[in-house]
């Protein structure tokens, strides 16, 4: 539902006052530890000393003059966050108080505060099945509260989702090396191959925001349910313990293709309810990261 001129103000704010004090409190620091000096950029050559990693060797040079060199990087001092936001019709879905576009929302804030307190640059691509907005590389609290106004307000063309087409335009939009995350519900497919190729340059992080009532279906009878992205009904027998396995299943199916394509590429990942505190999930996935 679209927010009126008042509403979408103090919405705004009120998100601004959250993120803000999350990113400051717990994430900023951790951010820094677990992203900083993994974007390097090429300084010069110099001849192997002992204990050098010798996956840095220059086999050209060292060819040229006989005798072992390797490259030595520096941190880039300023990085790029990347976020991919899904805004197919299933984002909006919630069973409860909160749906889980308004988790990713929250999520995206505090991420690029956190970003922008570390001076980086932060880019934000809102996709369907086709890309519906790009917000360019930007810094600041402006451009942080350009991009909450635009997750609060943007009304998507598209109800569907297309992972890997949205991954295939990241990979030609940002050509330098970023920290991007990918939010998303994941209730898609075929997408391992965006995955693998974007994690290879990359370092690529999925976030799979899920609502309780998609992964356990209610006891409540005969009910009519209606495919957000498809517009398809169907009516399901709530009450028959098959019906309800299925739909289970259907769910972890989803899951775990989400978890095994992103392990298998050697990428980091979090499924959070939109029930469970993503606060506390972060910091935790943040220290991992540190450590």
């Amino acid at each position: 539902m679209r927010l009126d001129a008042t509403q979408l103000v103090q919405k705004i704010r009120k998100i601004e006052i959250k993120s803000k004090g999350l990113s400051r409190e717990w994430f900023t620091g951790q951010y820094h530890s677990a992203f900083k000096g993994r974007g390097m950029t090429f300084s010069e050559v110099r001849e192997y000393q002992y204990g050098d990693d010798i996956r840095n060797i220059d086999w050209n040079v060292t060819a040229r003059t006989d005798v072992p060199y390797v490259k030595v990087y520096e941190e880039e001092k300023e990085l790029n966050l990347t976020l991919l936001v899904d805004l197919s019709a299933s984002a909006f879905f919630g069973s409860g108080f909160t749906t889980k576009e308004e988790i990713m929302t929250e999520i995206a804030a505090t991420l690029a505060f956190s970003a922008i307190e570390n001076n980086d640059r932060v880019s934000v691509v809102f996709f369907t099945d086709k890309i519906e907005r790009v917000i360019t590389p930007g810094k600041g609290r402006k451009h942080v509260l350009r991009i909450i106004h635009d997750l609060l307000q943007f009304e998507p063309v598209s109800k569907r989702s297309d992972i890997q087409s949205a991954l295939e335009y990241f990979l030609n939009f940002q050509k330098k090396h970023t920290t991007c995350f990918l939010l998303s519900d994941f209730r898609d497919k075929n997408y391992e191959k965006g995955i693998r190729i974007a994690s290879r340059k990359h370092d690529l992080i999925g976030i799979q925001i899920f609502d309780p009532k998609e992964a356990d279906l209610p006891s409540i009878g005969i009910v009519p349910f209606q495919d957000a992205e498809s517009g398809n009904t169907i009516w399901l027998d709530t009450d028959n313990a098959t019906v309800r396995k299925q739909y289970n299943n259907a769910f972890e199916s989803q899951k775990n293709y989400f978890v095994n394509t992103f392990k298998k590429c050697g990428c980091d990942y979090l499924s959070l309810s939109t029930e469970s505190s993503f606060v506390k999930e972060l910091v935790k996935f943040f220290n991992k990261r540190t450590k």
